[in-house]
């Protein structure tokens, strides 16, 4: 979570780096993904809110060149360790 304070006045961009700061995917099987509404792309569900669940995936590629462009983290990894961090 952040402070309200630092919230105000913050930038579009800055919405979007505290998303991708925020959030973190976990590696799921085509079964688990789809009984779980694809919500293991949580950084791209953060990011775009209103996109059809079933659309994140397709999305992901890009978010992860963008995030290796510009020397972001893009968080993934196993459930287990995505839950124990």
């Amino acid at each position: 979570t952040f402070d309200p304070a630092v919230l105000e006045g913050e930038t579009k961009g800055e919405w979007y780096l505290r998303q991708m700061l925020g959030a973190a995917n976990f590696k799921a099987g085509p079964l688990l993904a789809f009984s779980g509404g694809h919500l293991c792309y949580q950084n791209e569900h953060h990011l775009f809110p209103d996109l059809p669940s079933n659309r994140l995936a397709q999305v992901s590629i890009r978010v992860r060149e963008l995030c290796e462009k510009y020397d972001l983290p893009y968080n993934t990894g196993s459930f287990p360790a995505q839950y124990f961090r």
